[in-house]
């Protein structure tokens, strides 16, 4: 097996951070440091993450109503608190799947199925994610559509979008927004682009598993078929 493959299958990190732990020399096989795209085989190997042993672990999946002020990381530098802080009391030791800006709330899924997690944030697997922003401005048809026909951004054009009007004020706009992709601030960034910065953002879903009923800061297992329909998804079922 892949070295960073039987790392997110033992639940330390996903196969992109898995191969920046092995980058940063964290990672030993037998005593040796790895490089990536080295084979283990998990019976005879053993292989340690900053000294400390891993095996592989049943799989753990938990969805989170993330709280704003709350970083999307298993650590912070700065001292700040991280959604792992709201997850403590999870089976195993799971790892956030993606992203949400420190301001933004919502539907988060934290895991220790590094398969799944990669397949889930990859682009290539379309699984769709669902989010609610109040944006400055009166956004028109007109905008909506724009977004929809893609974006010109500086990281290149922005996928297709599907966004609906909910509601209008005076002075700002309720959109529900359905993207495939995951770049970094990837909404913010495109309601910006079409004159309508977003004032706040909730994530709804990420491939029909939801956080409703959740408290902010509350977590939940998935449950069999939740697992069952994300798996489907991402073509591991």
């Amino acid at each position: 097996m892949r070295l960073q493959k039987y790392l997110a299958a033992c639940g330390v990190a996903s196969r992109r951070q898995a191969e920046r732990l092995i980058e940063d020399d964290r990672v030993l096989v037998n005593g040796q440091p790895p490089r990536i795209g080295d084979s283990v085989d998990p019976d005879v190997d053993r292989v340690t993450v900053d000294g400390l042993g891993v095996s592989e672990q049943g799989k753990v999946y938990v969805v989170l109503n993330k709280p704003k002020g709350v970083v999307t990381s298993a650590k912070d530098t700065h001292g700040r608190p991280t959604v792992l802080g709201c997850t403590a009391g999870a089976r195993g030791r799971v790892f956030p799947v993606g992203r949400l800006d420190m301001d933004t709330e919502g539907t988060l899924l934290l895991t220790n199925d590094g398969e799944l997690a990669y397949r889930l944030t990859h682009p290539r697997y379309e699984v769709k994610k669902v989010y609610q922003a109040w944006v400055q401005g009166r956004m028109t048809p007109e905008g909506a559509a724009q977004l929809e026909r893609g974006v010109q951004l500086e990281d290149g054009p922005s996928a297709p979008a599907e966004v609906r009007i909910v509601t209008t004020g005076p002075r700002s706009t309720l959109i529900r927004l359905i993207l495939h992709e995951g770049r970094k601030r990837e909404i913010k960034r495109l309601c910006a682009a079409v004159g309508h910065p977003v004032v706040s953002l909730r994530r709804l879903s990420v491939g029909g598993v939801e956080a409703q009923g959740l408290r902010s800061g509350e977590w939940r297992y998935l449950n069999d078929e939740e697992v069952a329909r994300l798996r489907k998804l991402t073509g591991l079922e």
